[in-house]
């Protein structure tokens, strides 16, 4: 078999077919190294992506799988795991008081946290967006504080505002002639207190329905005055359906969050008054690092995981199907 190099260089073969030769050549050898390129690019690229991806699997999906594993056994951590089945979960829902009356007060939070939240935020954010409203870039700012102040900070800040006998609230309701309030001293007006707490640190959604708020069209703004209508029929027929994904997807953020909150109640109340904060968090913490039982605490997280997964699949249920995505599939 004669090499590629002496064939090129026969007299047999002419100047056209040589160069063809020639160029097929290069073809391949780019080809092979532009391969080679994109191997090693891919290489480094998975390369970065394996810490994330290893936490990610470690710390996130393996604790996930090792706490459904604990969950049917009984263990307090100094000794071996006994199996014991379904009887952590029998026992939640058949023995555990303290399950249902968290589950309600959880349930009663979260509901009442995303509508102060969502119509605070919605209401500021429309405040924000006028057009020639003065120093809104100061406004803007000041309502987005509270959002990143650290949250035990807020807390100790508001459990001191809320003291019912020298708390700035209660002086500020005096002062007006209004009865004073327990806040979150009193069983009535622990959960409320917390909704309230909640709202003030609304910056974040603000922020986002600023955002949903800038893209709605003026077209069909100018529109609905050409026709004669007013700022509620603007509001209600172009605002409401444009920012309907915004409005949904903090809604169903605010439900999650709800569910999730630990810290106001921990630092704050610790459950009280008379387990009126006792958010099923708070609970979980309570078994797992109060009164030592892993595995019952692994159960009890498992069983809110899936309620509130019911609880997000509703959402998408009954509310997915009216969010007007425009002509998005």
């Amino acid at each position: 078999m004669i090499p590629l190099r002496e064939y090129l260089d026969t007299p047999s073969v002419n100047q056209f077919e040589r160069g063809e030769i020639v160029l097929a050549l290069k073809a391949k050898t780019n080809k092979h190294h532009l391969t080679s390129m994109r191997k090693q690019e891919a290489i480094a690229g998975y390369l970065f992506f394996l810490p994330c991806l290893l936490g990610l699997v470690l710390l996130t999906y393996g604790q996930m799988i090792f706490s459904l594993i604990i969950s049917f056994t009984d263990w307090n951590v100094f000794k071996t795991p006994s199996f014991v089945g379904i009887a952590n979960y029998i026992e939640i829902f058949q023995k555990d008081f303290f399950f249902r009356k968290s589950l309600t007060v959880t349930v009663y939070f979260a509901l009442g946290s995303v509508v102060a939240v969502q119509l605070t935020a919605l209401l500021m954010a429309i405040l924000l967006n006028v057009k020639y409203i003065r120093g809104k870039v100061f406004f803007r700012t000041l309502f987005y504080l509270p959002s990143i102040v650290p949250a035990v900070a807020s807390c100790l800040l508001w459990t001191w505002m809320m003291n019912p006998d020298f708390g700035l609230l209660n002086a500020a309701l005096e002062s007006i002639g209004l009865p004073k309030s327990r806040w979150i001293y009193g069983e009535s007006s622990a959960i409320p207190s917390m909704i309230l707490l909640s709202a003030w640190g609304c910056g974040g959604v603000m922020v986002i329905y600023l955002a949903g708020l800038s893209n709605v069209p003026t077209m069909l703004l100018e529109a609905i005055e050409i026709d004669g209508g007013g700022t509620w029929a603007k509001f209600r027929h172009i605002t409401i359906p444009m920012i309907s994904p915004v409005m949904f997807y903090n809604s169903l953020m605010g439900i999650i969050g709800g569910f999730m909150s630990f810290t106001n109640t921990y630092v704050m109340t610790g459950g009280g008054p008379n387990n009126q904060t006792l958010y099923v968090n708070l609970l979980v913490y309570r078994y797992a690092f109060e009164y030592n039982r892993m595995g019952y605490a692994s159960a009890l997280g498992w069983v809110v995981f899936i309620v509130l997964a019911l609880i997000t699949a509703m959402v998408f249920r009954f509310f997915g199907k009216r969010v007007y995505y425009g002509n998005v599939g």
